[in-house]
This record gives C-alpha cells, sequence and structure tokens, in this order.
C-alpha cells in the first residue's frame, strides 16, 4: 500500500501522544495546506490559549487556517465543497463532538462527507478508549458522542493510524482507487476519436528536504512503523547537482543509421534530429516512439502588473475546461492518448512590490516538480509534456529571462492579445514596467537560481523546474514549448547543466521569451507551426509527427546498396 493509495485519513492518539505532529508530517509536502481548526483560544484559560499558540507556530506560513469553532455544520461543509487540488488537515474532532452536544444526533453527515471527499484530508481525533470512563453525566455523553464519531469517520475513511508515544502504526489501509470517487487531478480527456483511455493516477506533494533522493514511497509505508517519519525526507535541491546525461553515442549512431534507410527521398530532414535526441535519451541506436505520455498542465497565477491586460478568473476558466475535456489542450491530449495532470501552483505576489514568493515555498515547489516527475516515471510515462495555464506568467518568464540569461525586458516579452483579437499596448507597457520595476527592487539580491524564483519566478516556474530536473534524474525526455517551460530550463542550469539536454523544443510558436531561451539553451526548434494555442498546446499538435519520424526511423529496412551500419550493443 503506497501513500499514493489513499485519500482520507483518520489520525488516532491519545493526550500528547504526538498524534497531531504525525498528522502534520503526513501533508507537510503539499505546497498549500487548509489547516481546520475545531477549538478556538479562551481568554479564560491561559493554558488552552497556549496550546492553539504552540499548534499556531508549528504550521508553516504557506498554510491557510480556518476556525469553525464550536459550528459543527460547517466542518461537513468544508469537506464537502473542498476542490481535488486542495489539501485539508482538520485538528481535531474532539473539539467538532464538543459544538455537536447539545444537538447530539449521529455523525453520518460527517461520515458520508469524508467518504465523498475530493481534496486529500486528514483528520485528528482524539482516541476515547485510551482515556478513564468519565465520572459525569456530561462526560460520558462527551466519551460515548467521540467513540461513535470516530468509528463513523474510520469506516469512511482509506487510512487510520494510532499514535502511542510518538509511533504511528497503521490500523488501516485501503486502496482509495477502488472507490468511486473523481480524482480530476489526473484526467483520461474525452476522446473526439476512439482512444486508449488514459491512466488514472493519484498525485503526490513534494517530498521535503534531506540528504539523499527517497526510497519508493510503498517500500517505505510497507516497512515497519519506526521507519514511517522517514519517506518524506531525503531530497535536496542545490546547484552543482550531478543528474545523468543522455547516451553520448546512441544520438550520432542513430543518425548515422537513419543514412542508410530506403526512403525514397533524402531523409526526414527536421524530423532527423527527434531521432537522434529519442536515441540518446533511451540510449538505444533504434529509439521507440513514445507510448505512455503525460500532460502535466501547471495552474499558477501572478499578482501585479504582470497580469496587466487579462481575465480576472481566466486562467481559472482554462483549468476548469481542460478537466472537463474541453479546449485544444485536452482535446490533443485525447488524439494522443496522453493524460493530463492538473498541477495547482502557489500564487505570485507583485514582483514590483516584493518578492514573488518565500524561499520556504521555493524550496516545497522545486521538490513538488521533482515528485511529479518521479511519479510520471513510475507509473510508466516515457515522455512529460510541460503545459502552463496562468495569468501573468509572460512576464514572469521575461523577469527570470532578464535575471538569469540576460535579456532585455522589451525584446522577450511577447504583445498583449486580448480575447477579441485586440492589440492592448497600454497592457504590455505596464507588464514591462513590472519586471523593470521588479528587476531594480532585486539588483542587490544574488542571482542563484533559488533567488531569481523567489524574487520573479513564482510557484508554477518553480514547480517546472522542480520537473525538469526529476525528469532529468529519471531519464525522462520532456517537451518544452512556452516561457514557462523554458523559464524554468533557463533556471535549471544552475542545479543541473544536465536538464536541458533532456528537453526537446517541438516549436517556438514566435513567442520571443521562448526563441531567446532557446538560443540561450542551445535548443533548435524543430518546427515552425506559429500556432498561438496555450503553454502545450504546440507540443502536442507536433506530437503525432514526431512519433511518425521515430516509428518509421525504426521500421524502414536499410537500402540494399547502403554499407551495414556500426552500431554498438545497448
Amino acid at each position: 500500500m503506497s501513500v499514493e493509495g489513499w485519500r482520507t485519513a483518520l489520525v488516532l492518539g491519545g493526550i500528547r501522544s504526538g498524534k497531531s505532529e504525525f498528522a502534520e508530517s503526513l501533508v507537510s509536502k503539499a505546497p498549500v495546506v487548509r489547516y481546520v481548526a475545531t477549538g478556538t483560544s479562551n481568554g479564560d484559560d491561559p493554558e488552552w490559549a497556549a496550546r492553539i499558540e504552540a499548534h499556531r507556530e508549528r504550521r508553516p506560513g504557506s498554510w491557510v487556517t480556518e476556525e469553525i469553532g464550536s459550528d459543527p455544520a460547517q466542518l461537513v461543509e468544508l469537506i464537502t465543497a473542498a476542490g481535488a487540488e486542495e489539501t485539508l488537515l482538520v485538528d481535531d474532532l474532539g473539539g467538532w463532538v464538543t459544538g455537536r452536544l447539545p444537538e447530539g444526533g449521529r455523525p453520518d453527515a460527517l461520515a458520508d462527507a469524508v467518504r465523498g471527499c475530493r481534496a486529500r484530508l486528514v483528520v485528528v481525533s482524539p482516541e476515547v478508549g485510551l482515556a478513564l470512563v468519565p465520572t459525569t453525566k456530561v462526560g460520558r455523553a462527551f466519551a460515548d458522542a467521540l467513540g461513535e464519531a470516530n468509528r463513523a469517520v474510520a469506516e469512511a475513511s482509506d487510512a487510520v493510524a494510532l499514535v502511542v508515544a510518538g509511533q504511528p502504526s497503521w490500523l488501516k489501509l485501503n486502496d482509495a482507487s477502488a472507490r468511486p470517487v473523481a480524482l480530476p487531478d489526473v484526467i483520461a480527456p474525452a476522446t473526439p476519436a476512439p482512444v486508449a483511455a488514459a491512466p488514472v493516477v493519484v498525485p503526490t506533494p513534494p517530498p521535503t528536504n534531506g540528504a539523499t533522493p527517497p526510497p519508493p514511497v510503498a517500500d517505505a509505508l510497507s516497512a515497519p512503523t519506526m521507519t514511517l517519519p522517514m519517506v518524506s525526507t531525503g531530497l535536496v535541491i542545490q546547484p552543482g547537482m550531478d543528474l545523468p546525461m543522455p547516451d553520448e553515442y546512441a544520438g550520432p549512431q542513430a543518425t548515422d543509421r537513419l543514412a542508410t534507410l530506403d526512403f525514397a527521398g533524402s531523409g526526414l530532414g527536421a524530423l532527423a534530429e527527434v531521432v537522434s535526441f529519442a536515441a540518446g535519451t533511451q540510449g538505444v541506436a533504434v529509439p521507440a516512439a513514445w507510448e505512455s505520455v503525460r500532460v502535466l498542465l501547471l495552474h499558477g497565477d501572478h499578482d501585479g502588473g504582470a497580469a496587466a491586460g487579462t481575465t480576472s478568473g481566466e486562467s481559472a476558466r482554462r483549468v476548469e475546461a481542460a478537466r472537463a475535456g474541453e479546449g485544444a489542450l485536452a482535446r490533443l491530449a485525447a488524439e494522443a492518448g496522453a493524460s493530463l495532470q492538473v498541477v495547482p501552483a502557489l500564487r505570485a505576489a507583485p514582483m514590483e512590490d516584493g518578492p514573488a514568493l518565500a524561499a520556504d515555498e521555493v524550496e516545497a515547489a522545486l521538490r513538488y516538480g521533482w515528485r511529479l516527475a518521479e511519479e510520471a516515471a513510475d507509473s510508466g510515462v516515457d515522455l512529460i509534456v510541460l503545459a502552463a495555464c496562468g495569468i501573468g506568467t509572460e512576464a514572469a518568464a521575461a523577469a527570470v529571462l532578464a535575471a538569469g540569461a540576460g535579456a532585455e525586458p522589451v525584446t522577450v516579452l511577447g504583445r498583449v492579445v486580448t480575447a477579441g483579437g485586440r492589440i492592448d499596448d497600454a497592457a504590455w507597457m505596464a507588464r514591462c514596467a513590472a519586471v523593470r520595476d521588479a528587476m531594480h527592487r532585486s539588483r542587490q539580491s544574488p542571482r542563484g537560481a533559488k533567488d531569481i524564483l523567489a524574487e520573479v519566478g513564482g510557484g508554477d516556474i518553480a514547480i517546472a523546474t522542480g520537473v525538469l530536473l526529476g525528469a532529468t534524474a529519471r531519464r525522462t525526455p520532456v517537451l518544452l514549448d512556452g516561457p514557462v517551460g523554458v523559464a524554468a530550463a533557463i533556471v535549471s542550469r544552475d542545479l543541473a547543466g544536465q536538464a536541458r539536454h533532456w528537453c526537446l523544443l517541438p516549436d517556438h510558436g514566435g513567442n520571443p521569451a521562448v526563441k531567446h531561451a532557446a538560443d540561450v539553451l542551445g535548443l533548435k526548434p524543430l518546427l515552425d507551426l506559429r500556432l498561438d494555442l496555450g503553454e502545450g498546446v504546440t507540443s502536442l499538435a507536433a506530437l503525432p509527427l514526431l512519433r511518425a519520424a521515430l516509428r518509421l526511423s525504426a521500421s524502414l529496412p536499410a537500402h540494399p546498396a547502403a554499407p551495414e551500419p556500426e552500431v554498438a550493443a545497448s
């Protein structure tokens, strides 16, 4: 049973058992957590207020706290309304039961909400069986109600853990995939033509910092209980990482072999490059066409001048369309038989006023992206398509190129075109001013990869950088075609120079930021389609052609007059 297998969990424990800390560790890898507090501070009880304050100080700054106090109905509403991309931590059921006592009744509504919850949910509760039987009527009523609530929520949850003296033990681990619950984070898009169903997997939040890359989570979770806290440790992302390179011999061998094939004409032309690229990343002279493809759609907005000229809520509308199988990205993903995973990113603060992200948020986003790439590789994906849908991404990418590649912002910031096709020069100037002010504000800041992400990059570019690094570590190629992807590739150079060699640029789409970054990175676009349908769409539009080139190169015989190519054993 892997940690990806459960969606909802109940964590039980006695007083001071460490149940809250363990529950927090289960969600510590998520970039954003909604912490639902059922208890509120009481000015007449300093000790209780101190306990609540200790809980607050433990929470990361990126967590959002919601206090529901004594309103038990609000908890049910929160869980029911939570989206599939959210992470909720409820601490604890004892406070919820206290607010419920005057009305009484069974906890059926809460159990139903947990059972149908789309979000990743962890609920903390005192284990009533570890306490003495109360001597008062009210105390016995509380114990009975809490015990009943624990049993109902445990029955509805995928996983149940008991924490004793800081040591967790799993009492229940069910496979969440067996429940009929919609998981829109990974979508098998609606197919306009008969296409094999895309795989459905549950994404995992990012691993936390540590010394070495973590072992597979399934192995860690099936190990003895004492090793469980180590599941979320082990990954350090830092400059100078030594990641693998593509095979240096397979690419040239594939190119030499193409010259011997029985083509009626002169060959594959520009598409010969895709054969060489695939050969190097697969380590063979006769590469196979990519069959299992995953589209990672990064959704992160940027506030301030970067968003000038855009409609509020436009990126959210695009994401919902993708989830519904609508729009160019989802439809082309369906045609390609690719799975589509929506990846939420932290909203970036106005870069002209201060850092777009905090340092700890950058670390979490990098690890999140790395883990997304690992999950893709673990599930058999052999190609990742990096897509993005966010307000202000073009300006953020321009700022990253200015800080990391010495570009002039005005030369890499594309014109702003409204939904009606009108060119909005005023919005373009506002974006340029935001980038200019951000560069001036941060002129004394270091220019390291993480510094750039914090100052001007934002959550989507930071996650994309983690994806590129994680894909490189797992020898998985990535298709780029937009400003978020190439900005991440620029940033990744300082962390691991090998990452760019695992990236393929099907087309620059005429985007000035993509063209500039491609020159800096040495990425030669294969095509010149000039599509402008959203980041990731060009890669999917080109994918059938790239696959055709790979299949032809693998299946065509050699020309009768061609010499036998020298191919080393793979």
